[in-house]
């Protein structure tokens, strides 16, 4: 039997110093610059846009693996959408959360219109069996684009004022991409953005797990396992990127 060869055949650094570099950049708030400064620190000279390289090109693989470990999703689904820049010209980014946060579905739209939501919802169903309630605010674009969806036509729909804060699970949400988009000076490009945000979303929660429940001990015994299962991924035999 011909042996596959290994998704890193042909890159100069080993499989430790990328699954490395693209942790890095979907979990902590970093520049593609701070990871090459702090691979230099290691001795692993590299230029940024290797780093970008990495991530465009290992992100999705690691993205599925995140999603497939994680466990079956709630039956709560959370909408909410939210408005960002591109080069100046404003998009909107819709996003999909069950009860505890988990992320189901994003997506980046030109428009707010019933259109656009029912492309959304159609999105995150072909991933994710339907739900038995969904809760949005009082956008008429959902139940517009909930009527045009058969298999959402037995859901219960719940609708929430803004000011309310019922529905701040899929608000809350939110909050890292804002962060990345600050750190990343604005995003750009809608196409590496769409890529990007699909990657980022199951990467950084694999390793956020809700310390603040959590004792110290507990955490970090938790923490060990999904970097564990992290370098199964990516195949690298223990941990660190200097063997």
């Amino acid at each position: 039997m011909k042996k596959s060869k290994s998704p890193y055949y042909g890159f100069r650094f080993p499989a430790s110093v990328i699954s490395c570099a693209v942790r890095w950049y979907h979990r902590f708030n970093l520049s593609l610059r701070d990871i090459e400064e702090l691979l230099l620190e290691r001795g692993v000279s590299v230029t940024n846009e290797s780093v970008r390289n990495w991530c465009e090109r290992f992100g999705a693989q690691f993205a599925r693996c995140a999603k497939a470990v994680r466990g079956r999703v709630g039956s709560t689904w959370h909408l909410d959408e939210v408005f960002v820049k591109l080069r100046g010209e404003p998009y909107v980014l819709w996003r999909a959360v069950d009860e505890h946060g988990t992320e189901l579905g994003v997506l980046l739209q030109k428009r707010r219109d019933k259109a656009a939501a029912t492309r959304f919802l159609r999105k995150v169903l072909r991933s994710h069996p339907v739900p038995r309630k969904i809760v949005t605010d009082q956008l008429r674009s959902y139940p517009a684009a909930k009527a045009e969806v058969p298999e959402l036509a037995g859901v219960k729909h719940v609708f929430v004022k803004a000011s309310a804060r019922v529905n701040n699970r899929a608000e809350n949400s939110h909050q890292p991409t804002c962060r990345r988009e600050r750190q990343m000076q604005g995003f750009r490009d809608p196409q590496r953005i769409q890529a990007f945000l699909s990657r980022f979303g199951p990467i950084r929660q694999h390793f956020a797990s809700p310390r603040h429940q959590m004792k110290a001990a507990c955490h970090r015994v938790e923490l060990q396992a999904r970097l564990l299962a992290w370098q199964c991924w990516a195949g690298v035999s223990k941990l660190g990127i200097i063997q």
